[in-house]
């Protein structure tokens, strides 16, 4: 007996959240210089140089990487309704990646660049949204699973 329900909606939520994400701008850092494009996949200067060159492209693929994963275990947990344990496991991990992914990109927009301001973009409240929704999904997983304890036993 399987009852999926408002979980596999919280955690599709997760998975566009954390994809879109991964691949939108999540702010600007300004220097005296230059302003830098902030991404998960790097940090690139934008414009023109007012003098000499540009400054070269800051890869930040551990932050890709976790925001990827993040939203793949969400998916694989959609998918693995028939094994509960498995899911809330996959839910229980996805929230400490979401975890990792808020405490690195706030680290990189404001440890990347001394003297430099950021000005974030709203999708940064992306993790935050995906992390709620990924416990919301988790409660609901393990009142699924005392539901169908307590039917087992009536039986």
């Amino acid at each position: 007996m399987v009852i999926q329900r408002w979980q596999s909606v919280l955690l599709l939520m997760a998975v566009v959240l954390m994809g879109v994400f991964s691949f939108v701008s999540l702010g600007q850092i300004q220097t005296a210089e230059y302003t830098f494009n902030f991404t998960a996949l790097g940090i690139s200067p934008e414009g023109q140089p007012t003098g000499g060159e540009l400054p070269a492209t800051v890869s930040t693929w551990y932050l890709f990487a976790l925001s990827v994963a993040s939203a793949a275990l969400s998916l694989i947990a959609i998918f693995s309704f028939r094994n509960l344990q498995l899911q809330k496991r996959l839910c229980l991990l996805s929230v400490v990646m979401l975890i990792g992914v808020i405490v690195v990109s706030a680290v990189i927009g404001y440890r990347s660049f001394d003297g430099g301001t950021v000005s974030w973009s709203s999708i940064i409240c992306a993790p935050f949204l995906s992390l709620i929704a990924d416990i919301m999904a988790y409660q609901r997983i393990s009142a699924d699973q005392r539901t169908i304890r307590e039917s087992e036993r009536l039986r």
